[in-house]
């Protein structure tokens, strides 16, 4: 073992952003604001798209739940965005075939509730109606009316939004026709369902059994406290950003024609496909996930940041307190996390590498890890319960899965008084007392230093 002596991190050799800041704060404080989280089945959970872009693009905090990092995950299909291009709306463009998938998650949803197959068709069928493009104000896009542009010069395909094609429904008749049914849900589904079938007692019946029944469903299949009218504003208002509309490409009956009039051409057909613009039954929404590290240290370090559990805002002791009984060794991982992210590290969970830690330079967008840490809470003469006693076979076996991922095993030693009492430890505060020490875990290969020797 060596004093820690810090290399160079590795650069990543494509890197397609730039980096805008270490934290999520403005330093002359004018643009500062107070992002908002909430706890769910011992997760902490962003939901505001707003404060998901700030929490991510400037420290790299939390990871989307639907993505491999970055919280970019949409319904859309990539392809259909470029061949559709021309088509100037702000909305999720997808198949026919994707579409009817999602149909059929909500189909089941609705089935699992108590609802009768017939029930189930006509409701799907009074929801899933094509409608006319809706005003875009909400997501800051530019109203757009009933027919959207879709020439695309690239395309041998025949393709047109004729206002025939989409099927005009006016939101007054239909709010006069019928009342919704809404499935709250957090995240996983989000069904608002016409019923015009059902009476006025088995609609309310109907729809309380749906908010009980799909409302508990959470973002990552854990439970939500209480319903969506329940939550504050700011929560509910972040799902206007989910794709409540989409334009599901479908191809128009007797379709196929030839290319050319010429008869020798009637072989090469080609379908002429259009735009229509339908509600999505199935909502899939992406949160931002925050470690319990990261969320203590935007609310304890930074203040930029509310937690709220049961539509309670949790203090700093308190938070303190709860994260320490779901996480047992959460004091230890957080003043490690404390301390690097002081340092200028941006440190990730190493679960997938065994160890408390990873340590990157600016963000993993642009660096690899450059060290794995295991973090352990030691008195003055490093005796201690440890969290993870080392045997020299698991330390041998996590030190050559670092070094083949190019990375170096780090032992962190939080180093607390002999004096410090429990109840000293029952706050933050008691980081002031802790000192750290850090120590580089390398290999020794006798016949590298016989070498070494021989050339003095």
């Amino acid at each position: 073992m060596a004093e820690a002596a810090f290399h160079p991190p590795r650069r990543k050799r494509r890197v397609f952003e730039t980096y805008e800041a270490p934290f999520p704060v403005d330093v002359g404080g004018k643009d500062f604001r107070i992002c908002q989280a909430e706890i769910m089945n011992n997760n902490v959970i962003v939901r505001n798209p707003e404060d998901i872009e700030q929490l991510y693009n400037k420290g790299y905090f939390g990871k989307g739940i639907l993505s491999r990092s970055r919280p970019v995950y949409s319904i859309s299909d990539p392809l259909l965005v470029a061949k559709w291009q021309g088509a100037n709306v702000n909305m999720p463009i997808i198949t026919s075939r994707k579409y009817q998938r999602h149909v059929q998650w909500a189909k089941s949803i609705l089935e699992a509730q108590g609802f009768d197959d017939s029930s189930v068709t006509k409701i799907l069928e009074n929801y899933t109606k094509a409608v006319e493009l809706p005003l875009l104000e909400e997501s800051g896009a530019e109203p757009v009316g009933n027919t959207c542009n879709t020439e695309n010069t690239e395309l041998p395909r025949q393709s047109s939004t004729a206002p025939g094609n989409v099927v005009a429904q006016s939101s007054e008749n239909e709010n006069e026709g019928c009342k919704k049914v809404c499935l709250e849900g957090d995240a996983a589904s989000d069904l608002v369902a016409p019923c015009e079938e059902l009476d006025q007692g088995d609609r309310k019946e109907k729809a309380e059994v749906s908010r009980q029944t799909l409302g508990s469903v959470g973002c990552c299949g854990c439970e939500a406290e209480g319903s969506a009218e329940q939550r504050p504003r700011k929560m509910v208002k972040s799902k206007e950003r989910a794709p409540e509309y989409v334009l599901v490409q479908e191809e128009e009956e007797g379709s196929l024609c030839p290319e050319d009039d010429s008869a020798h051409a009637q072989g090469n057909l080609v379908k002429k496909e259009k735009l229509v613009c339908r509600r999505n039954p199935f909502r899939i929404f992406e949160y931002l996930q925050l470690s319990l590290e990261e969320a203590f240290f935007l609310v304890y370090a930074l203040g930029c940041l509310s937690i709220y559990y049961d539509e309670e805002p949790l203090t700093v002791l308190k938070l303190w307190e709860v994260f320490s009984k779901v996480k047992p060794d959460f004091k230890t991982t957080y003043m490690a996390y404390h301390y690097f992210r002081s340092k200028g590290w941006v440190p990730k969970v190493g679960l997938k590498y065994g160890t408390d830690l990873l340590l990157y330079r600016k963000g993993p967008p642009f660096y690899h890890a450059s060290y794995s840490v295991l973090a352990e809470l030691v008195d003055d003469n490093f005796e201690g319960s440890l969290r993870r006693p080392l045997s020299w076979k698991c330390l041998s076996g996590l030190n050559r899965t670092t070094v083949n991922a190019s990375k170096e095993l780090m032992l962190c030693y939080l180093i607390r008084p002999s004096d410090m009492t429990e109840e000293e430890m029952s706050t933050p505060e008691c980081m002031r007392r802790i000192k750290v020490q850090e120590l580089i875990v390398s290999r020794w290969v006798s016949s590298r230093e016989r070498s070494e020797q021989d050339e003095f």
